[in-house]
């Protein structure tokens, strides 16, 4: 494979002197990137990149999925309307009933659904809002090290200290509570019932609980079915709203289609986006119960919330879904990933190395402090692309697509084995 090392450097020049200095992948892959396909990128030398980052979750099914691509030539080519707020289309009633026959009905899940904007952050702002609506109470519960969105209701359930600054105001109305095995010797979830049920604890009862059951931005942490059964418990005890942002971790990411379909809890409301459009377009989806429906018309809205290229992209990607095989292929690949990933733990044990995830949603945690972001770095030199995450980026992130071949696995762990064999010289 060619590396970067074996070209000229890319010329970064336009980005560094007109972009504003707020970007930050781009620091880590310092290249030009031109083309993808699959799970491969090639930049504008022709280095190509095995992508174990998949837009940071957003490219479940690979770069450039033929079929969708066709579909969306052939809509743009007859003139199919692109944009049209939150009107009904042919694209959005295409949407609405695959998504109801291939995802909803086989799983007796009973959900309306609301377009509340293209992204992330979007439909996190639209379930705490209408969380606090239907409740009539402010407080909203979240936990260590989640990561939730970047705009101020999604930020101020947010944990990065880093992220939270940049809010530039007091984030308000929400208590945060341990994660799972934040510390074993706190049980988080006995301190969250005993600061309900103490009427001098200072903490409200809250509208709703917000949690991802892997967190992703946070470290690759997974929560029990034991631990999210007793959330979803304490939830229906004190009549708190349970919402699961599924914005990384859903869309099959860990191995099922909702991340929180192995722990058999129903959440109220569940926020999805990244790869739900399939192609990479931004989509944004909050599934409530009907009887929370309580919107007037018009009360959360937003210009991109009827995307037409996002509902064609969306129903095309929902044919993965319509039976069980891609499901079983997706875990049976996080199974062997995972095995790899520790035979790497077990091959450096002085790194004091982690395998943490389920799924394809999988890293490494290091304790030695940088550690994980040089490991990155020198992947990219190889032609691996992959982040960090966690509060001191001190897990090497996996998001490999889906769709990833065996090949593509095997070639892109054995650059990750040489990366780490390699940034050991330099300690």
């Amino acid at each position: 494979m060619i590396t970067t090392s074996e070209k000229t450097e890319a010329d970064l020049s336009v980005f560094e002197s007109v972009e504003s200095e707020v970007r930050s992948y781009c620091r880590s892959f310092p290249t030009v990137f031109e083309k993808a396909k699959g799970y491969k990128l090639w930049d504008t030398r022709g280095v190509e990149f095995i992508d174990f980052f998949s837009g940071a979750g957003a490219l479940n099914y690979g770069h450039n999925d033929p079929v969708m691509k066709k579909k969306l030539i052939e809509y743009l080519s007859d003139d199919g309307i692109v944009h049209s707020l939150d009107m009904a289309t042919t694209a959005k009633e295409q949407f609405l009933k695959r998504f109801k026959e291939v995802i909803l009905d086989p799983r007796n899940l009973d959900y309306k659904v609301m377009f509340p904007g293209p992204t992330g952050t979007n439909t996190v702002e639209s379930a705490l809002k209408l969380a606090r609506k239907v409740t009539g109470r402010n407080t909203v519960i979240s936990f260590t090290r989640a990561f939730h969105g970047m705009t101020l209701g999604s930020l101020s359930v947010t944990g990065n200290a880093f992220k939270r600054k940049g809010a530039g105001i007091p984030l308000t109305h929400t208590v945060s509570m341990p994660y799972d095995n934040y510390d074993d010797h706190v049980d988080s979830l006995t301190l969250l019932e005993r600061y309900l049920e103490d009427k001098g604890s200072g903490v409200d009862l809250p509208a709703a609980i917000i949690l991802e059951t892997v967190q992703g931005e946070g470290g690759i942490n997974v929560a029990s079915s034991e631990w999210l059964k007793q959330v979803e418990q304490i939830c229906r005890r004190w009549d708190i709203l349970l919402i699961v942002d599924d914005v990384q971790a859903g869309c099959g990411r860990t191995g099922t289609f909702f991340s929180f379909e192995p722990a058999g809890i129903r959440p109220d409301l569940v926020c999805l986006s990244k790869s739900l459009s399939g192609f990479g377009v931004p989509f944004a989806v909050t599934l409530l119960r009907p009887d929370l429906d309580q919107w007037a018309p018009g009360e959360h809205n937003g210009t991109f919330r009827g995307h037409n290229l996002a509902f064609l992209a969306a129903t095309e990607a929902l044919r993965f879904w319509e039976t069980d095989t891609f499901e079983q292929e997706v875990q049976r690949k996080g199974k062997e990933t995972r095995s790899s990933l520790e035979q790497m733990v077990e091959n450096h044990p002085d790194l004091n190395g982690e395998v943490r995830g389920r799924g394809l949603m999988l890293g490494i945690a290091f304790s030695g402090k940088g550690f994980a972001d040089k490991v990155c770095a020198e992947a990219f030199q190889r032609g691996l692309i992959m982040e960090t995450s966690g509060p001191d980026g001190e897990v090497a992130k996996l998001l490999p697509p889906l769709i990833i071949d065996d090949e593509g696995l095997e070639k892109g762990l054995a650059i990750l084995e040489e990366s780490i064999t390699e940034t050991k010289k330099t300690l």
